[in-house]
């Protein structure tokens, strides 16, 4: 293949076909490589210095500005959470309050109305009790008075029988009530 005049070839070893180092080994270059490297080194020192470590500088402190922050916000959240909890804690003991109240008011008017019922149903059966009681004394009186009745009736009856005599009821009725006062 035809090259170009500017190119020139040359042997991986020494033009005499003699056997060369390495070029990073070999120590007459060492100097110059040495220079090289404290370039490289002092530049990659300035690049970082200048340009990566303001930025992650930045970096940081907006991360830490940002923690601050978002601690700052837990702190006043972890703060209204509070501040609600006991709110709803009061307003929940205040509704305690009022149920018991109310309930406490249902009982008391269930116990008044229960009262008035009872006072009502004793008032009703202390009537009916008295009413019967009024029946049985007029039925009594009423079947005394035919006991007295019958036993003058009957007293006469066994007179007439056993002795043949005929008597007055007036006489009759006159001796069943002495023999009533005698056994009273």
């Amino acid at each position: 293949m035809p090259t170009d005049a500017s190119q020139v070839d040359v042997p991986l070893h020494g033009a005499g076909g003699e056997q060369s180092l390495f070029p990073p080994f070999d120590f007459s270059d060492f100097p110059s490589h040495l220079f090289w490297i404290a370039i490289s080194f002092g530049l990659l020192y300035f690049f970082v210095n200048r340009l990566i470590v303001p930025q992650v500088g930045g970096t940081i402190e907006d991360r830490r500005d940002r923690v601050a922050s978002d601690l700052g916000e837990a702190s006043r959240l972890t703060r209204e959470t509070d501040e609600v909890i006991a709110i709803y804690e009061q307003e929940l003991a205040e509704a305690r309050q009022k149920a018991y109240a109310i309930a406490q008011q249902r009982r008391d008017e269930i116990k008044t109305e229960q009262e008035r019922q009872q006072a009502e149903t004793e008032d009703a059966l202390n009537k009916r009790i008295a009413d019967a009681e009024a029946q049985i004394a007029k039925r009594r009186d009423a079947a005394l008075a035919d006991v007295d009745a019958i036993a003058t009736d009957a007293a006469r009856a066994i007179v007439e029988q056993l002795s043949g005599l005929t008597v007055s009821e007036t006489e009759v009725t006159e001796a069943v009530k002495r023999q009533e006062v005698s056994h009273a």
